[in-house]
């Protein structure tokens, strides 16, 4: 029987793992199983971190638009029934944008809503 010569495909594995590791402190960069407990551990932060992203920004959106009710004289929850009942279907990343960036339309939207 011929000899085989094994671990190139475990070597090509460690290597990817390890590349991505890189920059991480001590063992946890360098050594493949601390590496790989850390590596885990670090994807799974960064999921999660995905998720509390759009919380984060939607509750920032949240903000502004309250902001802005206030400077109009009307508070965010009567605003956003206001548009509701309105059929005006605008999310809160668009009416956060209007509110900084188009101040005359938002004021136009608040009082549109108003009327209603």
């Amino acid at each position: 029987m011929s000899r085989v010569k094994r671990g190139v495909v475990t070597k090509h594995r460690h290597k990817r793992l390890l590349k991505q590791t890189k920059g991480f402190w001590g063992q946890r960069g360098n050594v493949f199983k601390r590496a790989k407990e850390t590596l885990m551990r670090a994807m799974a932060f960064a999921y999660k971190g995905r998720k509390l992203k759009k919380r984060d920004f939607r509750a920032l959106f949240i903000v502004r638009i309250s902001a802005a009710c206030k400077a109009h004289g009307t508070s965010y929850s009567k605003f956003m029934h206001g548009l509701k009942q309105a059929n005006v279907l605008l999310n809160r990343k668009m009416l956060s944008q209007l509110a900084i960036f188009e101040p005359q339309a938002f004021a136009d939207l608040v009082s549109f809503v108003a009327k209603k």
